[in-house]
């Protein structure tokens, strides 16, 4: 008898074949430090055109835990993520990004952490920056557990770099919405919908700092720290408006955002060196992205009236 899945890891990858090494060696070490855990690995290939595929393969052979291949031809972070879930079978399903380094304890702590948690969770972990060399962003450093507020909005709270959940939040939240995350329309913010939608359904959502991944994302440029939030705050304002009739926590979040201006000039944030005015940057590209969530959605509107 196949014994049952205890841990599914889900990571997703695009034209990576060279630094995924890390990443994978790293799954290995985890999953042979845990005892009494069954683990077992989906690697989601979203249509790589380097040597990923045979990379992904290669390194599958030499493993005793289970270890499924998913290729999903249609670029985006979160139809890959969608792709792989359809082949998770852990009674938890944790997520990493192909650039992250797992801690040896990984699969126990993610374990003991939802010994900690009763009923349907989503637990993140922390996220430390893999090379001094990078600009400190995408990290999570918080050193204690956590709980999200069930009235706010997400975002940040924790990130899907490191982030798992009981198998039966899927039933309670559906999956990923593709129009949000890398390769789609709205950039990023797959993660905060899934939260979102978790917590308005009851969901508890944690952070536990004791899930530790090392994050080597590679952005040392200003201009790449300044796109990358950019891109943040783009996908959180189309989550405003994709959310503003139904659901008033998102209304409460713009208020929240428009007042918070103010902090530009009595607490400002300097830790962003292409950024003078962070608040009001946050806002400007929140509205750029509720307005093009509208604006696709009044195009697809008109023309199923002119059809």
């Amino acid at each position: 008898m196949t014994a049952a899945i205890d841990v599914s890891l889900l990571v997703c990858t695009r034209n990576r074949a060279v630094s995924l090494t890390a990443a994978l060696e790293s799954v290995e070490r985890a999953a042979a430090y845990t005892r009494n855990t069954t683990v077992e690995v989906v690697l989601v290939d979203n249509d790589s055109v380097d040597g990923t595929p045979q990379r992904l393969t290669e390194w599958r052979s030499r493993q005793t835990f289970p270890v499924h291949l998913v290729h999903e031809p249609h670029p985006g972070l979160a139809r890959a993520r969608n792709a792989g879930l359809a082949h998770c079978t852990g009674r938890i399903i944790a997520m990493t990004d192909d650039d992250c380094v797992l801690h040896q304890d990984y699969f126990a702590a993610v374990c003991a952490a939802f010994e900690r948690a009763s009923g349907p969770a989503i637990i993140g972990g922390r996220i430390l920056l893999g090379n001094p060399a990078d600009l400190p962003v995408t990290i999570k450093l918080e050193d204690h557990p956590m709980v999200a507020p069930s009235r706010g909005f997400p975002g940040g709270f924790i990130m899907g770099a490191n982030l798992a959940f009981t198998a039966d939040v899927l039933r309670l939240t559906g999956c990923f919405d593709e129009r949000f995350g890398a390769g789609a329309p709205f950039l990023s913010a797959e993660d905060t919908d899934f939260l979102f939608r978790a917590a308005g359904s009851g969901v508890a959502i944690l952070y536990d700092p004791l899930m530790v991944v090392d994050h080597h994302h590679g952005r040392r440029d200003i201009e790449d720290e300044t796109r990358l939030l950019a891109g943040y705050s783009f996908g959180d304002g189309a989550l405003y408006a994709k959310y503003l009739v139904s659901d008033r926590r998102a209304l409460r979040a713009i208020v929240e955002d428009i007042l918070a201006v103010r902090f530009d000039w009595t607490r400002p944030v300097k830790t962003h060196a292409g950024i003078r005015k962070f608040y009001w940057f946050r806002l400007r590209h929140k509205t750029r992205g509720f307005a093009c969530f509208w604006w696709i959605a009044l195009r697809r509107n008109m023309s199923r009236f002119i059809r």
